[in-house]
């Protein structure tokens, strides 16, 4: 057997520290290693509970970080943001992998790497550290690491935002005008409003006239935003 051992004295990957070394050496168990050690417990069940804890934790940050977003952008947002391949890649990124404890089969079929069972142990990880300090220490470790990922939508997505946002408020959709055409004809940039009546929302440029309504949608959400925080002006 070549896996690694649990790392000592209840200290875990990504520098996270444990009152109960069982809870993490549980959550680093794969259930393959179970299989061949009777009595281990394996991590599914920490797994379930990481699960919700990361999707609330989530919901939570970008509820708070993004007031003028829509429903249906969060929803996006936060579906990308606990995917598996960005689980998987945040394991890598602490090293996660070398900490498993995999059965002979798994390890010798590349398990210690693979995209599963490296999201699935994250979740349990986080499983874990909910049980043993609580909600605030989960939500924080989450928070840090969304913090450092992008927290744009797809640019398909601005105008389609904008237009749920609109529609809420005040019952009709948005109009997008062409404002300026610059460039030669190979190099054309368009500059866009996007108006509702009279009022203009916000203002984009592009090289299609699709990206100018893009970014327009982009600035009149991001101005929402500023002036739902009081920040605008500043």
């Amino acid at each position: 057997m070549t896996a690694q051992p649990a790392p000592g004295a209840a200290q875990g990957p990504a520098g996270l520290r444990f009152k109960d070394a069982g809870l993490l050496r549980q959550a680093l168990t794969h259930k393959s290693y179970s299989a061949e050690h009777k009595g281990a417990p394996d991590n599914e069940r920490l797994e379930f509970l990481g699960d919700s804890v990361l999707g609330l934790a989530t919901a939570h940050y970008l509820h708070s970080r993004h007031p003028g977003m829509p429903e249906s952008g969060l929803a996006k947002l936060k579906s990308r943001l606990v995917s598996g391949p960005l689980l998987a890649q945040w394991a890598r990124d602490v090293s996660l992998g070398r900490h498993l404890r995999l059965g002979q089969g798994e390890e010798n079929t590349g398990g210690r790497d693979r995209d599963t069972n490296l999201a699935n142990a994250m979740e349990a990880l986080i499983g874990a550290l909910y049980l043993d300090s609580g909600w605030e220490a989960a939500s924080e470790f989450v928070e840090k690491r969304l913090l450092s990922m992008p927290q744009e939508l797809p640019e398909s997505d601005f105008k389609s935002a904008l237009q749920e946002l609109v529609q809420k408020a005040r019952k009709t959709v948005p109009e997008y005008e062409l404002t300026q055409t610059v460039g030669p004809e190979h190099d054309k940039v368009f500059t866009v409003r996007a108006r509702l009546g009279e009022q203009v929302l916000g203002a984009g440029k592009g090289h299609t006239k699709k990206e100018a309504e893009q970014n327009a949608a982009k600035d009149a959400l991001s101005k929402y935003a500023r002036k739902n925080t009081g920040t605008q002006g500043k």
